[in-house]
C-alpha cells in the first residue's frame, strides 16, 4: 500500500514537471502564440545585466572596503578598486570579534531553526489545507493573527521566561522562541492547498493510510519545492537576526551578527575592519545559495506556476 501511494506522489510530481502537451494545445486555441518560446531582445538582457551588477554591487564594495586601510574607505569619493590588506583585515576581523565560535554558534541555531520551522509549518499546513476538522478556520486565523504582533511587543515576558527556564544566555533561549513560524505555516498552507490533490489525499485514505502515513508518503514528495524555499528563507532569517540574540545571548555564546558589534567597540573604529567582518558573516549565505541555488530557484518557479 505504501509503495503504491508513493508511487502516485512521485508520479504526481512527474507529471507537474513534465510538459502538458495535451493542455497547451488547447490553451493554444485560445491564445494566439501560445505554446511559443519567447525570446527577450538586446533591451532586455541589458536590462538584467544591469540589474545584476546593481545587485551585486554592495557586495563588490564591501570587498574594496575590506581589502583597503581605515584611511581610504573614509575618504570621499571612496575607492572603487581592492586594495592589499584584504587577507591582513580578515584576519584581524576573524580574531577581534571571535568570528570563529560565532559562525559555529549561528550555524546551530539557524539549522535547528530552519529544520525545526520546515518539519512544523508542513505539518500544520497540511492539516490546514487537507484535513477537516472543527475549528480550522477559526485557528488558521489566529496563526494568520499572529503576524500582525510586533515581536518587539513580546521581547520582556520572552526574556523572563527564557530566564525561569534556567536557559538565560544560552542558545537554546534563541532557538525555542522561533521553532515555529506563523508565516512558514501559512507559506505551506497556501502551497499544499494548490499542489497537493484532494484525489491523491482520498485514494490513499482508501487505502487504509492514517494521516501521519500520509503526510510521510503522499506529502512530502509533493511538498519538496516549497520546503526548499521555505528552508534557505528561515535559515537565512536566522542566520541575519540581530535583535533577539542581543537581547538573549551572554559573551561566551554570540552569534555572528552581535560578535560583529565587538568590531565597533571603543573609540577608533576601523571601517575596513567592520567591513571584513560583514563580508566573513556573509560568505556561508552566498556558499549555500551557490550550492543549493538551483534547487530554491526552481521551488520558487513550481510555485509560481502553480499559483
Amino acid at each position: 500500500m505504501t509503495t503504491r501511494i508513493l508511487k502516485d506522489a512521485e508520479g504526481l510530481a512527474q507529471a507537474e514537471r513534465a510538459p502538458d502537451d495535451g493542455g497547451a494545445r488547447r490553451r493554444s486555441r485560445f491564445r494566439p502564440g501560445a505554446g511559443r518560446q519567447h525570446h527577450g531582445g538586446p533591451v532586455a538582457y541589458v536590462l538584467l545585466g544591469l540589474a545584476a551588477l546593481l545587485s551585486l554591487f554592495p557586495l563588490y564594495w564591501t570587498m574594496v572596503a575590506a581589502s583597503t586601510d581605515n584611511t581610504r574607505v573614509t575618504q570621499s569619493p571612496p575607492p572603487f578598486l581592492p586594495g592589499p590588506n584584504l587577507f591582513t583585515n580578515l584576519r584581524a576581523a576573524w580574531q577581534d570579534a571571535g568570528l570563529g565560535a560565532a559562525m559555529a554558534n549561528s550555524l546551530v541555531v539557524a539549522t535547528v531553526i530552519a529544520t525545526s520551522t520546515v518539519l512544523f509549518a508542513t505539518l500544520a499546513g497540511f492539516a490546514f489545507a487537507k484535513l477537516r476538522f472543527r475549528g480550522r478556520n477559526i485557528l488558521l486565523m489566529l496563526v494568520i493573527g499572529t503576524m500582525m504582533v510586533p515581536p518587539q511587543l513580546g521581547v520582556v515576558p520572552l526574556f523572563m521566561l527564557m530566564s525561569d527556564l534556567g536557559l538565560g544566555g544560552s542558545l537554546p533561549s534563541v532557538i525555542f522562541p522561533t521553532l515555529v513560524s506563523a508565516v512558514g505555516v501559512f507559506f505551506m498552507r497556501q502551497y499544499l492547498a494548490d499542489a497537493l490533490p484532494d484525489e491523491l489525499v482520498e485514494a490513499a485514505r482508501v487505502d487504509g493510510a492514517h494521516a501521519l502515513r500520509i503526510f510521510w508518503s503522499v506529502v512530502l514528495p509533493v511538498a519538496r519545492p516549497a520546503m526548499a524555499v521555505l528552508f534557505m528563507i528561515t535559515f537565512v532569517h536566522a542566520w541575519n537576526d540581530f535583535f533577539w540574540p542581543y537581547i538573549a545571548l551572554d559573551d561566551s555564546n554570540l552569534t555572528v551578527p552581535v560578535a560583529l558589534t565587538r568590531l565597533s567597540a571603543g573609540y577608533v573604529r576601523d571601517q575596513s575592519v567592520i567591513m571584513a567582518g560583514a563580508l566573513l558573516g556573509t560568505l556561508p549565505l552566498l556558499v549555500m545559495f551557490v550550492v543549493f541555488g538551483r534547487q530554491i530557484v526552481g521551488g520558487i518557479m513550481q510555485g509560481a506556476v502553480k499559483g
